[in-house]
């Protein structure tokens, strides 16, 4: 098994934020199949760096999760119920490299 990251994009077509009840419905399939590592929405931060200027701090983040799985087709098949992939929204996928 693999652990992911899903990184919701703030590019819902209608501009709005996910009803509670979705998400709870969400987080709940996900706790079903013993997938679900957590999560958080993601506020305002910086970029920093000891070399000076840096970027400004990405806005298209939203949140993210934290999932379990055999393999990145199968972590696809997770996002499947995710409020924001569902209005249309990108949800982004990353395999997190396992520590020793």
């Amino acid at each position: 098994m693999n652990d992911y990251i899903f990184f919701m994009h703030d590019d819902v077509p209608d501009g709005r934020r996910r009803p509670v009840d979705e998400w709870e419905a969400y987080f709940a399939s996900l706790r079903a199949v013993g997938a679900f590592l957590g999560g958080s929405a993601i506020g305002d931060g910086m970029c920093i760096s000891k070399a000076g200027a840096t970027a400004p701090v990405t806005r298209h983040l939203g949140g993210y999760i934290r999932v379990r799985a055999a393999d990145l087709a199968a972590a696809r098949e997770l996002v499947v119920g995710n409020p924001v992939y569902e209005a249309g929204g990108t949800v982004e996928i990353r395999e997190l490299p396992r520590t020793t």
